[in-house]
């Protein structure tokens, strides 16, 4: 695999202010970057968009959309897609939203949240910016996303054109699935892969389960594997590490970035 397609996502090393990142990016010929909302709001949106534009950065996604089962949805998915735009970006990666009193049962939810990508995916499209579905392992279906599988994502995503709608294959939440490369398969056919992350599965889980994602080497999962898979169902775009890790944030950032990397030139 080309090393220039290595994109860090954010939060890997949230404990980076986004100037110390692009910085270090650049430094170490890091060329793509994901952002998030919180952290890029705070920067200021237009001065985050200038930054990595002006270091010659691509953002390759913005987290996160989504949570569509919960109020206020909508316009803060619009707000989402029109950072997305500013931000130079064509990928909004959606977190569905888990289970609410509105919505209280797995497939209610899902029919709301196909309902909702619906209601968005012409506003985003007029953006030039695509709406990911990131299916999310189970663990999480109750309250964070009830969608788990990538067989899941794309039954909503199949809805729309793919053009406008695709999914997001994370090796976190699907290398347990043995139905998952075929769902690769067919995801790459129909050109519906907008985005690839990696992270590792390491055990125990911590507490909350939320930052149990592994450093690139340290767990269970075949990444090299995935990586030929979605090679083979013809994903050339960018591949993004995603890491929710305390012991990692508790870390010197730029430690952790310069790691990272090797990782997955490694792996």
């Amino acid at each position: 695999m080309n090393p220039d397609r290595f994109s860090i996502n954010q939060m890997t090393v949230r404990q980076l202010a986004l100037p110390d990142l692009v910085a270090h990016c650049v430094r170490l010929g890091i060329q793509g970057v994901g952002l998030w909302r919180e952290p890029v709001q705070e920067y200021g949106v237009a001065a985050a968009a200038d930054l990595v534009r002006d270091a010659g950065l691509t953002v390759t996604t913005l987290c996160r959309g989504g949570f569509f089962t919960s109020d206020g949805w909508e316009a803060e998915n619009r707000a989402a897609i029109d950072e997305a735009a500013t931000l130079g970006t064509d990928t909004v990666v959606l977190v569905s939203g888990g289970l609410t009193p509105a919505f209280p049962d797995l497939p209610s939810a899902r029919a709301r949240i196909t309902e909702a990508i619906g209601a968005l995916a012409p506003y985003a499209a007029e953006r030039g910016i695509r709406l990911a579905i990131e299916p999310l392992h189970p663990m999480y279906a109750a309250d964070r996303c009830a969608v788990s599988t990538l067989d899941q994502a794309l039954t909503i995503a199949e809805h729309f054109p793919a053009d406008q709608v695709g999914v997001v294959v994370d090796t976190y939440h699907l290398w347990w699935d043995d139905r998952a490369p075929a769902a690769v398969e067919r995801a790459g056919a129909a050109g519906r892969v907008h985005s690839f992350q990696l992270a590792d599965w390491t055990t125990p889980l911590p507490a909350g389960v939320l930052n149990g994602r592994g450093q690139l080497g340290d767990g269970a999962i075949d990444l090299r594997a995935w990586a030929d898979l979605l090679e083979k169902a013809g994903w050339t775009g960018p591949v993004e590490v995603e890491l929710f890790n305390d012991a990692l944030w508790a870390r010197d950032g730029v430690e952790v970035l310069e790691e990272t990397q090797e990782r997955f030139l490694a792996v």
